[in-house]
């Protein structure tokens, strides 16, 4: 069985690294008044509440295999990754309501100060995601979180480019 939070927590890291430059080129179109500042800034918080969607769909993913996984990692790293993941969607939460706000209320100035807090929110938000896949990766890579997936306990077969490797250093020996 190939379990669904690793591949659904590929979304909200994306987004959280790419949605300071996302905003950041949001609010620039708008300050300088390229683009509608209400129509452009609406990208900004669709792709902002993408990524709190995201982060409460791996949270929830990882939650469904917490117990198996945690008789091979220990409770303590996996305590540490849902404790960064619980700090990652709380500051994505924060930054989409500025977002919002950003983008209803009534005065442009105050608008525009809202989303500028909400580039620099994002810049935070990148940062605990950073933080949250290190912890989800140490579980993988360091404690063997990836092991209980495999077939009956067996090694997972070798990567065929690691294969095609070691058959070029033998054919360069004759």
């Amino acid at each position: 069985m190939t379990p669904l939070h690793p591949m659904i927590v590929h979304v909200p890291l994306a987004l959280a690294i790419l949605m300071p430059l996302v905003t950041a080129a949001t609010l620039a179109a708008w300050w300088l008044g390229w683009l509608p500042g209400r129509r452009v800034w609406l990208l900004a918080l669709v792709l902002q509440g993408v990524l709190v969607g995201g982060t409460l769909a791996a949270i929830e993913t990882g939650e469904d295999e917490e117990e198996r996984v945690e008789a091979v990692v220990g409770e303590s790293a996996l305590e540490a990754h849902e404790e960064a993941a619980d700090r990652f969607v709380i500051a994505a939460g924060v930054v989409f309501g500025l977002a919002l706000l950003a983008l209803a209320l009534p005065r442009e100035g105050l608008r525009k100060a809202l989303a500028a807090a909400t580039v620099a929110g994002t810049l935070v938000v990148a940062l605990l995601g950073v933080n949250t896949g290190k912890a989800g990766g140490e579980l993988v890579y360091a404690h063997g979180a990836a092991s209980v997936y495999q077939r009956d306990g067996a090694p997972a077969p070798p990567d065929a480019t690691a294969e095609r490797g070691r058959g070029s250093e033998h054919e360069d020996d004759d």
